[in-house]
């Protein structure tokens, strides 16, 4: 079992707080940073009238462009300046902290800021007399526009990952408000794909989303784009399939997903016009692709090894690059503690830990996004940390099958080491097909035979070797039918 870092302040369980506590209402600076930027627009525009100082006219448009500001120059700076965070809860503190309503409640409440942002973006892009804002042209400038989509986009992008907070959650409502707030990106299909897909196959080439040595960027985002989609809407199919439905069924939760996306645009059209459309797509696309870079970041190179019976090892700290850095963790609710977050998708955030054997980036995620779209920058910094990762044997990293020869041809010690090598598996290959119910090893999860898993396609009675040998757990996606623990023999 991997052991977290140890807490910094060294303080007794009795004594420890959470540090964080507080900060954690600093994510919602994403959701509301609109309505700053357009205050700070308001008042550069009267002072520049009042003073006679034109550039405070000319320069206030810059406040359009807050979004990338906050994600390409803030944030990295902050990293810079605060450093990594150092402290974990004592395991002791876990279920209190887990229990603790008020964390969750920090990510209900950017729900309704986000949308309150988009309706007033979308008021702005077709506008045509702002003049209570200072502009005197009317409307916004092109430039401003696109800024102001970039803006929205990346609040949206940054609510993917409260969507992924909500997602991963056993509670009915908090798994629906994952599907909201992804609507506005059109996005919903990653509530499938990312829990039952990218967790179960995390780390190996069949995974979409977890970006290959050698790969860049550019090559990665299609690659993850599409495969994603299509792993989605593959999920569903079956499960669909299972439960004696067409795949064109309301039940259906890509299409569901898809749907509330269909209603918010359209609402928006219709109260906006349809000149909102571009605009809407631009935020869109750039919000996803955020997304999309801090996939490509988690879990570069890193490669889970087949055991002598053809099964990936399972997925520990070793899968995931971390980083602890302060700032990006309290906007992205310690997504940066990711190898936690792989073994215990179900964690709440606040539980989530360092651990000390986990290949860390050598700064927070937001300083990585914007080397990753420079893949010769990437590969300098990024390559280097792989290969020593891995003891310069690259024949254990995921490599990209186009260049995989080459990689293999350019450090001959890794190339003479190609061989498969059996990884540890501590999972059973044979199981009790007598118990009245199994439990999931990671989770808790349960699957009664008695009352089978309806959502997942399996009537009640369905015996446990009916079950498909590929089904994972529902509620984690950590563990695969073989590695759940019979009870009630």
């Amino acid at each position: 079992m991997a052991q977290p870092t140890i807490d910094a302040t060294g303080e007794p369980v009795a004594q420890w707080r959470d540090k964080k506590r507080y900060l954690w209402l600093l994510g919602l600076i994403p959701p509301t940073a609109l309505f700053v930027a357009t205050g700070f627009v308001a008042l550069m525009n009267w002072a520049g009238r009042e003073l006679d100082w034109g550039w405070l006219n000319a320069v206030s448009p810059v406040w359009w462009w807050t979004g990338p500001i906050l994600v390409y120059l803030l944030l990295p700076l902050l990293d810079i300046f605060f450093g990594p965070d150092g402290q974990n809860p004592p395991e002791e503190l876990i279920e209190q902290l887990e229990n603790d309503k008020y964390y969750r409640y920090c990510t209900y409440v950017y729900i309704p800021f986000q949308f309150a942002s988009l309706i007033f973006a979308s008021y702005l892009w077709t506008a045509d007399n702002l003049t209570w804002l200072g502009i005197e042209s009317g409307g916004l400038g092109l430039a401003s526009k696109i800024g102001l989509a970039f803006t929205v986009g990346a609040m949206g992008g940054i609510g993917i990952n409260t969507a992924h907070e909500l997602g991963h959650k056993k509670v009915t409502m908090e798994r629906w408000l994952s599907k909201v707030t992804l609507a506005q990106t059109f996005y919903g299909h990653f509530y499938i794909e990312h829990n039952r897909g990218h967790h179960v196959r995390v780390a190996t080439p069949e995974d979409p989303a977890s970006s290959r040595y050698g790969e860049g960027f550019w090559t990665f985002l299609p690659r993850s784009v599409w495969g994603s989609l299509r792993s989605a809407w593959e999920l569903e199919a079956n499960r669909m399939k299972r439960l004696e439905r067409p795949v064109l069924h309301h039940t259906n939760d890509v299409l569901n997903a898809w749907a509330m996306s269909v209603v918010l645009w359209g609402a928006l059209a219709l109260i906006f016009g349809w000149q909102v459309l571009p605009f809407l797509l631009l935020q869109a696309v750039y919000g996803f692709s955020l997304l999309e870079t801090v996939n490509y970041l988690e879990h570069y190179g890193l490669l889970r090894q087949k055991n002598a019976r053809g099964r990936y090892e399972r997925c520990t700290p070793q899968h995931s690059w971390n980083s602890d850095h302060i700032a990006t963790n309290i906007f992205l609710y310690h997504l940066q503690r990711h190898s936690d977050h792989h073994a215990n998708p179900t964690r709440r955030y606040q539980t989530l830990r360092s651990f000390e054997e986990s290949p860390n980036l050598p700064s927070g995620y937001a300083s990585m996004i914007g080397i990753a779209y420079f893949p010769p920058l990437w590969r300098k910094v990024m390559d280097k940390r792989v290969l020593a990762h891995y003891d310069g044997d690259l024949s254990r990293a995921n490599l990209q099958p186009s260049k995989a020869a080459k990689l293999l041809a350019a450090h001959e010690a890794a190339a003479v080491a190609v061989l498969e090598r059996p990884a540890a598996d501590s999972a059973s290959t044979v199981q009790n097909l007598s118990a009245d119910a199994y439990r999931c090893g990671n989770c808790e999860y349960v699957y009664r035979i008695a009352d089978g898993a309806p959502r997942e396609g399996f009537a009640p009675g369905t015996a446990w070797h009916d079950v498909p040998d590929d089904w994972a757990c529902p509620d984690c996606g950590v563990r695969d039918k073989v590695d759940f623990l019979p009870i009630g023999v």
